[in-house]
């Protein structure tokens, strides 16, 4: 990218924090219109073309390229989508807020329950009190000894290895939708849809498909996205460095800087996340566009230094071994 510059030095430098910190990212939240839509329709027809592969007869081990890109390229535009919802891309366009529409509905993630628990999320990112709305739930040690046998199975079910990789029936299937229908089914009339739409194209890719072709085109590329997005999202908040704040304590940009990984990635993986995982960027301005991230690191040496994970064996396994905040300790340990 020409508009790229290479990072800040640090030396010499007066770094900024807190609400500081914030008003100096604004000035990378703005929007390139064109670069918007330009990845917008790149990325939907690529989705399009891959599985289009995934159900047309090619030799089988093509199909199968096609159905994993398409899981890929479905957690790519899940990250466009997410930004549409942040507000930083594409407002005030009818043509854009339909695409998006439907694109959340596809993926399980209808307006109605995603916006409202994203931005619960963000506005208490680390915060020990906080519920689990918008993200896996976290007790600290104390907290969790007092809990009932069943209230621990329930607990540690949630943040569960299988919890998170199945996302796409634990997360987005039944928590997403079933829960909210059964919270409130007039509010989330569009899981309704979400749910019946799926339902729809599975039956109709058996009908002309096959079994065969409701694994390719559907099964694979769902369970691949929504299992590879669920991972991404825990392992950028629940990592070995990550710290958590009581209420009176907390602070919005300490969250962002302290809380949130950077997730090491190579060119290609951080092209078909969105550059999600600059998370500890988008969490100190969540406007600025997925295409803006590296951008804002490189020219913000206060987000130069960041703690990181990666998508390595050692890396994941030691997020996974993580269930809950040692008050002594200061950190997220094991049972």
């Amino acid at each position: 990218m020409s508009n790229l510059k290479e990072p800040v030095s640090l030396k010499a430098t007066k770094l900024l924090s807190g609400k500081a910190l914030v008003r100096s990212s604004i000035k990378f939240s703005v929007e390139d219109r064109n670069k918007s839509w330009f990845q917008t329709f790149l990325t939907m027809a690529l989705l399009a073309t891959a599985l289009t592969g995934t159900f047309y007869n090619f030799h089988i081990g093509l199909q199968l390229i096609c159905s994993v890109l398409s899981g890929l390229l479905i957690v790519r535009f899940f990250v466009i989508y997410h930004d549409y919802q942040h507000k930083a891309i594409l407002q005030k366009s009818k043509l854009a807020k339909f695409i998006m529409t439907l694109f959340g509905m596809f993926v399980l993630a209808p307006t109605n329950i995603w916006k409202r628990t994203h931005d619960h999320h963000h506005q208490h990112n680390s915060k020990l009190s906080n519920s689990g709305i918008g993200s896996y739930p976290l007790l600290c040690k104390n907290k969790f000894a007092k809990l009932s046998s069943g209230q621990r199975f329930k607990y540690l079910a949630s943040r569960h290895p299988l919890t998170i990789f199945f996302g796409y029936i634990t997360l987005f299937i039944f928590d997403f939708n079933v829960m909210s229908i059964a919270k409130s089914p007039k509010t989330h009339w569009d899981s309704f849809v979400a749910l019946g739409l799926h339902i729809i194209l599975g039956v109709l890719l058996y009908y002309y498909g096959g079994a065969m072709a409701l694994l390719l085109s559907f099964f694979i590329p769902f369970i691949l996205a929504h299992g590879f997005g669920a991972y991404l999202f825990y392992a950028q908040h629940n990592f070995p460095d990550a710290t958590f704040e009581e209420n009176k304590e907390w602070e919005y940009a300490n969250a962002a800087v302290n809380s949130t990984s950077f997730m090491i990635m190579n060119p290609v993986l951080n092209w078909f996340t969105g550059n999600i995982g600059y998370h500890h960027v988008h969490h100190i301005n969540h406007r600025i566009p997925f295409y803006r991230l590296k951008e804002a690191m490189n020219m913000m040496p206060e987000l130069q230094s960041p703690k990181t994970t990666s998508l390595n064996i050692k890396d994941m396994v030691a997020c996974l071994k993580l269930k809950v905040w040692d008050q002594e300790k200061g950190q997220m340990v094991g049972l």
